[in-house]
């Protein structure tokens, strides 16, 4: 893990935005003029996919995916000038929040300016062409970091961006060696001291892969080694597995449970129900009740949380990376006063440094979790420590919508649901859940 990771970044809202299909204009001045809104949804950093031009050799679909860089060191036309692109940073930063840019390092397009002016910095198939480790990845080549001299202008490039935004989200980052990224921390602090590091970490049966190929990739532990945040992908599919009906809710608290032990006291996972290569929340959650749940319970977890651009007003088609696919504004549906009040709560100091557990009661599909105060004196007794914790938040998430009376550990009395404003009572050490989300301050 980073030494210096900051937990409060436990308490942060991330919202993602693929410029190309925010708005029918798709520019970066298009964004600019919806900040605001943005802001208003809680929003602390704002990430935009990549923003750099396109390869156009082997490109899919019409209009190339933004993850085949053709040139790190400038702005995609398609989307405004570097003055627009300044402009938008700017006005970010005049809103209170910070802006995130997305880094793509394992590869690039085919026709990129390294693969012209620098090709011994590409990995080599056998027949000693450029090409990737990744089968499907056909329009893109990837790099290779055994040049040090790769690394050096990689660094430089960071250092560049470091000067005008916040942090990098480094696509895939498990296929660049540890020590490159390690380096690349030590000298972007130079620019940026609090510069922020989020690693698209990788789903377990996609390692095990690439491993069984002979691919080197990092774990998540890895990857917290130099990086401040890494995706749940370690957990997605016991989430996605308890969807289908394949795997009971308590495995997949067990598995969230599991993340308190065998990361780093500091670590910070970024959670979320949809992202650009995910299904849509919405078309997974269908019943507007258990989405409200499942919203709630992404923000009241251990970690960073992450909406996707259209996610507030339910999108349920995942816009096409290479083709123009703008989000729909105009849904119907609308989650933002509800996403308001939950970046509220998130904003709470005991969700930053408190203990935190789950308990999944199977059979009524609910959820219970608790964020309690680590106040032990220093130098007592485990047992005094465990006396002196006083439980600060307790939720309640019915994941099927439905009511149901809920043993609970509170003290009998009168609590405030800080998701809706609603009183609830406590007797007898139960409660009644009425199939909304429910999140209690002590």
């Amino acid at each position: 893990m980073a030494q210096n990771t900051s937990k409060n970044l436990r308490n942060q809202i991330i919202y993602s935005i693929y410029v190309r299909n925010y708005s029918g204009e798709g520019t970066f001045a298009a964004v600019e003029r919806d900040l605001e809104r943005i802001r208003d949804l809680g929003t602390d950093i704002i990430w935009l996919m990549p923003v750099h031009p396109l390869g156009v050799k082997n490109r899919k679909g019409s209009l190339g995916s933004p993850y085949a860089i053709r040139n790190y060191r400038e702005i995609n036309p398609e989307f405004g000038t570097l003055q627009d692109f300044r402009s938008l940073v700017d006005r970010i930063h005049e809103l209170g929040m910070k802006c995130m840019i997305d880094v793509v390092y394992n590869h690039t397009s085919p026709d990129s300016w390294l693969a012209e002016h620098h090709p011994e910095y590409f990995y080599r198939k056998p027949d000693g062409k450029m090409g990737n480790r990744v089968g499907d990845w056909t329009d893109v080549v990837d790099l290779d970091y055994g040049n040090r001299e790769l690394w050096d202008y990689q660094i430089e490039t960071l250092k560049y961006w470091a000067e005008m935004v916040d942090g990098f989200r480094c696509d895939v980052a498990p296929l660049v060696p540890l020590e490159f990224w390690k380096k690349a921390r030590e000298e972007v602090e130079k620019v940026r001291p609090d510069c922020i590091w989020l690693a698209e970490s990788s789903e377990p049966d996609f390692v095990r892969w690439l491993r069984k190929a002979g691919v080197p990739v990092l774990s998540d532990s890895e990857c917290y080694q130099a990086f401040d945040l890494c995706y749940d992908y370690d957990v997605y599919p016991a989430f996605r597995a308890y969807l289908k009906g394949e795997m009971p809710l308590s495995a997949y608290a067990a598995q969230l449970n599991m993340q308190e032990y065998i990361y780093p006291d500091n670590y910070v996972k970024l959670r979320f129900l949809e992202n650009h290569d995910q299904a849509r929340a919405k078309s997974l959650i269908m019943d507007e009740r258990e989405l409200r749940n499942w919203t709630a319970f992404c923000y009241f977890q251990k970690g960073a949380t992450l909406l996707y651009a259209g996610q507030e007003t339910e999108n349920t088609n995942c816009p096409s990376l290479f083709e123009k696919d703008t989000v729909s504004w105009d849904t119907g549906h609308d989650l933002t006063e509800f996403m308001r009040r939950l970046a509220a709560v998130k904003k709470n100091p005991v969700m930053a440094d408190g203990a935190y557990s789950l308990k999944a009661l199977d059979g009524q599909d609910i959820l219970t979790g608790a964020w309690e105060e680590s106040c032990g004196r220093e130098g007592g007794t485990l047992e005094e420590a465990r006396e002196n914790r006083k439980i600060r938040l307790a939720g309640i998430f019915s994941l099927k919508g439905r009511a149901a009376e809920v043993e609970t550990d509170l003290p009998d009395g009168t609590y405030c649901n800080c998701v809706d404003g609603t009183e609830v009572q406590v007797k007898g050490g139960k409660l009644i859940c009425q199939g909304e989300p429910m999140i209690l301050e002590c």
